[in-house]
């Protein structure tokens, strides 16, 4: 089967100047079939926040759009919804409350459906809580702007729809670099991506990502900590990590999933070249 491709938005993207994101959103979208669904079950205001989307979508072409709003794990049981999933070329998660996303539908027939249409090759796209949501294991809640500390961060299980990674979201702008070290220290073999606003990851298959946006993209990889403290300490103590990877990846450049390597503008370029 093909898998689908996944748009991961760092929050606040832009919805009213270049529209950047959306506009991706929008290119790759248009190569599928179906409607695009907006999903609103991490907020709190799905009618506004559902409203917001699907008019910032029709002014950038899109005519068939439909919202799912799932505020009761039943309505995650209900065949009009599965059916929307079954159909969807996009499935777009608004921002909100990560858990709330989790709660609701994981475990569920929309889940599995969803699942499957990733797999099918729908689009799914997430923006920040519905960014979180889309890795095996997701943070939850952290200290914002501190070192990095054991016991200070919460994390979940996540949707499980892309493998192998953490991702954090509002990442420069709200100082998240400790706690997502915390993340990766307690889970070395999971690649932590931070991503900042108006900013977001594209990924086609699994092999690689390239970044979108104006803000950068910060990948920790732990593979190689020779030495961290993580099981020694008591809670709210300092971690120490040491030789751990750390790349910042701005516009242009793309990052290897399985090679974990960075791929620079110029390779990137490069690389377009050889395969016109």
């Amino acid at each position: 089967m093909e898998k689908g491709y996944l748009i991961i938005i760092g929050g606040a993207e832009d919805k009213e100047k270049e529209c950047e994101i959306l506009k991706e959103v929008v290119r790759i979208y248009k190569t599928k079939e179906g409607p695009l669904v907006i999903l609103t079950a991490a907020t709190d205001y799905p009618r506004e926040v559902g409203d917001n989307y699907t008019s910032v979508f029709k002014s950038l072409g899109v005519d068939n759009i439909k919202v799912v709003d799932i505020q009761e794990r039943d309505m995650a049981s209900n065949k009009c919804n599965i059916d929307i999933i079954n159909e969807a070329g996009c499935i777009f998660f608004t921002g909100g409350d990560q858990i709330k996303i989790t709660s609701l539908i994981g475990g569920t027939p929309f889940y599995e459906a969803l699942r499957s249409a990733y797999l099918d090759g729908c689009l799914i796209v997430g923006t920040s809580a519905g960014a979180s949501c889309l890795s095996p294991t997701m943070i939850v809640a952290g200290d914002d702007d501190s070192s990095p500390r054991k016991c200070t961060i919460k994390m979940s299980p996540g949707l499980d729809i892309i493998r192998g990674v953490i991702i954090d979201q509002h990442f420069a702008q709200r100082g998240r670099i400790g706690r997502l070290l915390a993340a990766v220290a307690q889970n070395p073999e999971i690649l932590g991506i931070g991503i900042d606003e108006n900013t977001a990851i594209v990924i086609e298959g699994e092999d690689y990502f390239r970044v979108i946006g104006e803000g950068a993209v910060t990948v920790v990889d732990g593979n190689y900590i020779s030495h961290t403290n993580v099981s020694e300490l008591t809670q709210d103590e300092i971690l120490a990590i040491t030789d751990v990877h750390l790349h910042i990846l701005p516009r242009g450049y793309s990052y290897g999933l399985k090679s974990k390597t960075p791929i620079t503008k110029e390779q990137c370029k490069e690389e377009k070249h050889e395969n016109h």
